[in-house]
């Protein structure tokens, strides 16, 4: 996620201090009807496998605004519910089918959110042929019973810098991608990026966070806002699998002055943010980083 073009170039505005000290940043991530999905069809949708989406996705959200900032978190509130998917919801939108898995079964014919992995021969190969060696069930009904993870959750965070963040996930947006905006002290940034829906291990994972539009745009104070080019690139993740593996496997070491090489420290400080929303979602109270773990 770091490596980017788009987000490297939001840290690189945000170093030059063209909108000064970053006091907020509003952060609305959405997974659609397709992709989002796919975490109530399979593992994910039990929390005690999981975590959650605050654990299993959020986390490399939080890892960027942490990097965003140069900064780490200090208190967390959350607030999640499940208010779309699973068998209440189903029922009480009209979008539930009584089956139990969708391949194969005629009860899940019509449904939208319904997935037959027949068709798709990566997803037969690696899941339906292979049940039974693991009994892993890869296209349950998102409209079923059993889920406990949340698919509508809202975080505030307040960092050591003294910003503040106001975080949404929605996992059954109509669209995917995501907006981003920082607030500071000359100013304002806006990233926002319309990404390609995909399902995970389907034909068309090679296109996983492949965008279809990006705007960077800057609003300096007194000033006519301005858009800022974006470079172009190919791959996943917007880009950032390919500068990545260079990173990781290239020859040349290079010196990086954004920092996005993350370590292990950058990976537990992403992981704190979700676990303390996950706490605050079950206490209803702001959950302090330091009573979860002690950090030098």
């Amino acid at each position: 996620y770091r490596y980017s073009p788009s987000r490297s170039k939001t840290k690189e505005l945000l170093m030059s201090g063209v909108i000064g000290d970053v006091k907020s940043v509003h952060f609305e991530w959405l997974l659609d009807t397709t992709h989002g999905a796919d975490y109530f069809r399979r593992w994910h949708r039990d929390k005690r496998n999981s975590g959650g989406l605050m654990v299993h996705k959020s986390t490399h959200h939080f890892d960027l605004v942490n990097w965003w900032l140069g900064s780490q978190p200090e208190v967390v509130y959350g607030l999640g519910s499940l208010s779309f998917y699973g068998k209440v919801n189903g029922q009480r939108y009209g979008n539930y089918h009584p089956y139990y898995r969708s391949t194969g079964s005629a009860a899940a014919k019509g449904d939208p959110f319904a997935l037959d992995m027949k068709k798709e021969a990566s997803l037969k190969g690696m899941y339906l042929d292979a049940e039974q060696e693991d009994g892993y069930i890869r296209d349950q009904n998102v409209f079923g019973d059993g889920i406990s993870i949340e698919d509508t959750m809202n975080v505030l965070v307040r960092y050591q810098t003294g910003a503040q963040m106001s975080y949404s996930l929605t996992a059954y947006s109509p669209w995917e991608g995501f907006r981003v905006a920082f607030n500071g002290t000359k100013g304002r940034i806006e990233l926002e990026e319309l990404e390609k829906s995909y399902i995970s291990a389907g034909n068309s994972h090679i296109s996983d966070g492949v965008s279809h539009s990006q705007q960077l745009t800057v609003f300096p104070h007194f000033d006519k806002p301005y858009r800022v080019e974006i470079p172009e690139s190919k791959g996943g993740h917007g880009g950032g699998d390919i500068l990545l593996l260079e990173d990781l496997f290239g020859s040349r070491k290079r010196k990086d002055p954004l920092g996005r090489a993350a370590g292990h420290r950058d990976g537990a400080l992403s992981i704190l943010t979700g676990i303390a929303a996950n706490r605050s979602f079950a206490t209803g109270a702001p959950v302090l980083i330091k009573d979860l773990l002690e950090l030098e």
